[in-house]
């Protein structure tokens, strides 16, 4: 049992890591064999619509032909059990590494001689999405709709997904040294004191069901 996950945060160490790192725990101890991969220490670029993954010859393409950092992970990808994508949320969107990602990894897989048939493997995807603002604002921002968008995706192409979200999350760990008095400094550490670790044992769980799903 394979299990990867897809860091598309800048930010080691930071909440969407500590999660990550924590599904991974919960895979190892059911036994898979587990690997991270930080999208920004790679250089790579979104899909550029060639259409070659599109070419009718024989065998059919159907992967990415782009040759950057990204391809021995697209590979590694396609042959694991299970993948585990996180990401922060930035003007309400997934960081731009990560939305690049996406378009490379989904694009290779879509079939447009029959949208209802992807030619991705089936496999187990777990979402993580962190987040600094507060679960009551996600209609404001368009959070719910957006997180639905992500999830129809995965299930969509790989068969099923779990989606992990961690909320009004922890920025720095001295608000004193910037300029973020829009934030209630005491409740954001009382709350990465009380929530967060809850947070993490869920991801914990994330990857242990992952790899004993089915």
């Amino acid at each position: 049992m394979k299990v990867i996950a897809i860091n598309g945060s800048p930010r080691k160490g930071w909440n969407t890591d500590t999660l990550l790192k924590k599904a991974l725990d919960g895979a190892t101890s059911a036994e898979a064999e587990t690997e991270m991969v930080y999208l920004y220490d790679l250089k790579f670029r979104g899909c550029v619509s060639c259409l070659a993954c599109k070419l009718q010859k024989e065998p059919r393409p159907n992967r990415c032909v782009l040759r950057d950092d990204l391809t021995a992970v697209l590979d590694k990808i396609h042959e694991a059990d299970a993948v585990i994508l996180g990401s922060p949320i930035y003007f309400s969107e997934v960081t731009g590494e990560m939305r690049s990602f996406f378009e490379r990894f989904l694009f290779q897989y879509l079939n447009y001689d029959d949208y209802t048939k992807p030619l991705s493997p089936k496999k187990r995807i777990g979402l993580v999405f962190t987040m600094n603002i507060p679960e009551s604002l996600f209609e404001d921002f368009g959070y719910t709709s957006l997180f639905q968008r992500y999830e129809n995706w995965m299930k969509q192409y790989f068969g099923s997904c779990e989606t992990l979200l961690a909320t009004d999350t922890l920025q720095v760990k001295d608000y004193s040294r910037y300029h973020l008095a829009g934030f209630d400094a005491k409740a954001k550490q009382l709350r990465h004191e009380t929530v967060f670790p809850q947070d993490c044992q869920k991801a914990y769980e994330l990857g242990v069901k992952l790899v004993r799903q089915g």
